[in-house]
């Protein structure tokens, strides 16, 4: 009997399925609150108070997923580091470099479009010194960036593009799609409208994509 009972204490395979997706529920609506908040009064305004009542999480049970604020924002910021680098890992030597680099900035820009908090978040943690997240820049930053930094190097040395400097290159990319995030505000000023508008969106990836890759083709 007593053998049974033990048995039968034993969660079942549905029940830590269960148990797990709760978890990843809880854990995902944590990082969604702490990315929302961060991002508009950033680490030394945000409380971990603030980021449980947003997600509708006891303090204690936010606590089980993240040990401090500090390991809450590395983490909010290790994930949008994530999403904000996967499409730059994409170039290849094999691939035309104007196609590649055209395909960049139409991604980029829709991460600025459908991502502005990540945006705005990264660029405040690097106005402010990049104090928590310095050793992640210069280490799986340099990483990536370093090895895109030889395929752009591989098409400059085919003839494929300009003789540029990858680097700037790459910065450039970065500081022209993002400021439509970043300066939002002034750009809806500036002009009326954000990137939210379907027109305004296809005209800024255009002129963007002229400025760009004019640059950056062989010059005869």
């Amino acid at each position: 009997m007593s053998r049974t009972k033990a048995r039968s204490r034993v969660p079942s395979e549905k029940t830590l399925n269960r148990r797990k997706r709760l978890m990843e529920t809880k854990r995902s609506a944590i990082m969604v609150a702490a990315l929302d908040i961060f991002s508009r009064y950033g680490v030394h305004g945000t409380s971990l108070d603030q980021v449980a009542s947003q997600a509708d999480v006891s303090k204690t049970n936010l606590l089980y997923y993240f040990t401090s604020k500090e390991e809450l924002y590395v983490n909010v910021l290790r994930q949008l580091m994530d999403v904000w680098l996967r499409p730059l890992q994409t170039f290849t030597v094999e691939q035309d470099p104007v196609d590649a680099i055209g395909d960049y900035l139409q991604v980029k820009l829709e991460l600025s479009r459908d991502n502005p908090a990540e945006s705005r978040l990264f660029c405040l943690e690097m106005i402010q010194g990049a104090p928590l997240l310095r050793e992640e820049l210069r280490t799986s930053l340099r990483e990536i960036v370093e090895s895109k930094v030889s395929v752009i190097n591989a098409w400059i040395a085919a003839g494929k593009l300009a003789p540029i400097d990858p680097h700037h290159l790459i910065f450039s990319l970065w500081a022209t799609t993002q400021h439509y995030a970043d300066f939002r505000v002034q750009v809806e000023a500036v002009s009326g409208h954000t990137l939210d508008d379907p027109a305004f969106f296809a005209e800024t990836l255009a002129n963007l994509k002229l400025l760009v890759l004019q640059g950056i083709c062989p010059r005869s």
